[in-house]
């Protein structure tokens, strides 16, 4: 028998592995294991997926749903990795835990460098790997290199579609065959987790702002998300709309909501926070996209933004990506392409600019752009990027495209924009380098 084993970390994971499966975009299995796993810093205080409204539509795909934390216990999902010498004695163990028996085993996971996806890979060696992104994500470069015994078992990059038209560059270093899920597998899989939410405020068309947990995941302060909530409920007033539906991250409350709640109230717009725990559960973008049909969607980079204009045609809007883009740090950040295609291709909610709905053709403009950015977060795993770094920073470097790089992040790889183009030769040439490593060296000493 052939075991697909899929490993999820939550209910917009689960939903894309259950819209790949119905488009067969995954291939044929005699059975499937859904490997259930959270990588927060608690995972145990958080309710797992399958305690989600909805869960119950996205349950038949899967002949068994499992725990990959109940299997590892106490060790933490998103930093164990067993020791080589451990690996055998491990894959006995999962393999008689979760009934696998000899079966040919095949994984789906998602962002092969890091979580639960290195540990299964190490554990089931030679096993074929099929990765999957929930988000623009895809478009990234590889987090970090890939062992090779890992990267070479790569197949598939399994991806949602929403920038159709821009190069999928996650780990295509390995010649991972890239598959966008078709739209309407996902809008069905979507549909049948909007028939079961409930909790849902009765407001008609409003502007649905969606919280991102930016300073929960040390991307913004506190202080800074709350201006930029508040900036986005005066932007929207200012554009006309007054009702607004304030969707949080997840279930714990929000300390700016009355805030939100007040200025809404001053400008003449009433605001709802959705009630996650009336609602069961956090609600996904995607969900109120079907059930409350809002007029707008407003956030900075979340896949469900993204999802409202590629989807359902909602117009969308970004608001803080400019401050996001300044404060990412390291350079080489997860989010920093998700971030950049953001601020690049979907217009800011300034008051003054309407939102819309983006065009399939404005990702593929931007693909140089996004192919700069790539080579300069991971040289050394893309090194072939380099000639399309140096063509956009030689041609489309404006004060307005300077936002998505750093001047020393340039300088340190001779790309053109902080190094005369005479020069470069000299900033590649190793000697020179070697020489220069020696000079700063003697001068620390």
């Amino acid at each position: 028998m052939t075991t697909q084993i899929l490993t999820a970390t939550g209910t917009r994971a689960t939903a894309l592995l259950a819209a790949a499966l119905d488009s067969g975009r995954l291939g044929d299995a005699d059975r499937r294991v859904l490997l259930l796993t959270g990588t927060g810093t608690a995972p145990e205080a958080a309710p797992p997926a399958s305690a989600m409204p909805g869960f119950e539509s996205l349950r038949a795909r899967f002949d068994d749903v499992l725990s990959y934390d109940d299997a590892i216990a106490p060790l933490h999902p998103s930093g164990w990795v067993p020791r080589a010498d451990d690996a055998p004695l491990w894959e006995r163990h999962l393999r008689r835990l979760w009934g696998l028996g000899d079966d040919t085993l095949e994984l789906v996971v998602e962002s092969l460098h890091t979580g639960p996806a290195r540990a299964l890979a190490a554990v089931f060696t030679g096993t074929p790997v099929d990765v999957y992104a929930t988000g623009s994500g895809a478009h990234a470069p590889t987090g970090a290199k890939i062992p090779p015994l890992t990267g070479t078992r790569v197949r598939r990059l399994i991806h949602p579609g929403v920038f159709p038209g821009l190069g999928v560059r996650l780990l295509s270093e390995y010649g991972a065959e890239p598959l966008a899920v078709p739209a309407s597998a996902q809008i069905e899989v979507y549909t049948g987790l909007a028939e079961a939410a409930g909790g849902l405020p009765g407001v008609s068309a409003p502007a649905l702002l969606i919280g991102e947990g930016l300073a929960e995941a040390g991307l913004l302060t506190g202080e800074e998300e709350r201006e930029l909530h508040l900036g986005a409920v005066r932007a929207l007033a200012a554009l006309g709309h007054t009702r607004v539906v304030f969707a949080p991250h997840d279930a714990s409350p929000v300390p700016w909501a009355e805030a939100l709640v007040a200025e809404a109230e001053g400008l003449g717009a009433g605001l709802t926070v959705l009630d996650a725990a009336s609602a069961g559960a956090p609600v996904l973008p995607e969900v109120l996209c079907l059930r409350l049909r809002p007029a707008v969607a407003v956030g900075s980079f979340s896949p469900g933004l993204l999802a409202a204009s590629a989807l359902f045609g909602v117009p969308v809007a970004t608001v803080g990506t400019g401050a996001l883009l300044e404060g990412l740090t390291p350079y080489e950040h997860d989010a920093r392409v998700p971030v950049t295609l953001a601020d690049a291709v979907l217009p800011a909610l300034d008051g003054r600019t309407p939102p819309a709905v983006v065009g399939s053709g404005a990702a593929a403009e931007q693909d140089g752009l996004v192919a700069a950015v790539a080579f300069a977060m991971q040289p050394r795993v893309r090194p072939d990027l380099r000639p399309a770094a140096e063509l956009y920073l030689s041609t489309r470097l404006t004060a307005r495209t300077w936002r998505y790089f750093k001047r020393r992040r340039l300088a340190s790889l001779a790309l053109p924009g902080v190094v005369p183009a005479r020069l470069a030769p000299l900033r590649r040439s190793p000697a020179l380098r070697r020489l220069a490593r020696r000079a700063r060296a003697l001068k620390r000493g």
